[in-house]
């Protein structure tokens, strides 16, 4: 059985429906067979797969097009966020080598969105990317308030970050409390999606002042509040 078949097994075993499992699992695939190429994800197998893709579903109740996905690696969450909801997604990438599976990805698939190669900080700065994204997503990106720095800026008023996290400590937790209202943004929302994994929704409430995100390497250096 091949890895795309094993996928779509094991997505189809896992709930997924039919159609979705079929164009998860041939992601799945490519992003497997091009991992041995260039250092995408951690998983190797179908099975070391599984859980990353599920845990990309988990995200999709809170998107509201247009979305942005910060620090996209090999396409988590946000390639499985096009294939479940085709809604256009732009790809925040700062390695090019991941951009452009990224790219090869969004032309193979026939998906409405586009790659930039770009770090957050920089790409934060564009007028045509800053305030104009319904949600943004992040993960595995750092710490929570690093994480908001860099994907609150590019929200619209309205719009909300979804921060797929793991384990979070009462210091981090006060840290995104405090940090969110420095951006223009409210904590709303906090939900567990299985074992130690959980969402957290914030608002974009009001304009990021234009001092955010700090330059290159700060928000990540010294978090925000932490």
């Amino acid at each position: 059985m091949s890895a795309q078949e094993q996928l779509a097994q094991l997505l189809t075993d896992a709930g997924v429906g039919s159609v979705l499992a079929v164009r998860l699992a041939e992601y799945g695939s490519r992003l497997l067979e091009a991992n041995r190429r260039v250092n995408l994800t951690g998983a190797r197998t179908p099975e070391e797969l599984l859980p990353h893709l599920l845990d990309s579903l988990t995200v999709l109740a809170f998107v509201q097009e247009p979305l942005i996905d910060v620090g996209s690696g090999g396409g988590l969450p946000g390639i499985p966020v096009a294939l479940a909801l085709n809604v256009h997604v732009t790809f925040l990438e700062s390695t090019a080598k991941k951009a452009a599976f990224l790219g090869e990805v969004v032309a193979e698939f026939g998906l409405a969105g586009e790659v930039f190669c770009e770090r957050a900080e920089d790409a934060a700065r564009s007028p045509s990317l800053r305030e104009s994204f319904g949600s943004a997503t992040a993960r595995a990106v750092s710490s929570a308030p690093t994480t908001l720095e860099l994907t609150v800026p590019f929200l619209r008023i309205g719009g909300c970050a979804i921060l797929q996290r793991g384990v979070m400590d009462q210091r981090e937790r006060d840290a995104v409390r405090d940090a969110a209202p420095m951006l223009g943004a409210a904590t709303v929302e906090e939900h567990t999606v299985g074992g130690q994994r959980r969402l957290l929704i914030v608002r974009k409430t009001s304009p990021t002042p234009t001092r955010f995100p700090r330059r290159t390497g700060i928000p990540e250096k010294r978090p925000l509040c932490f």
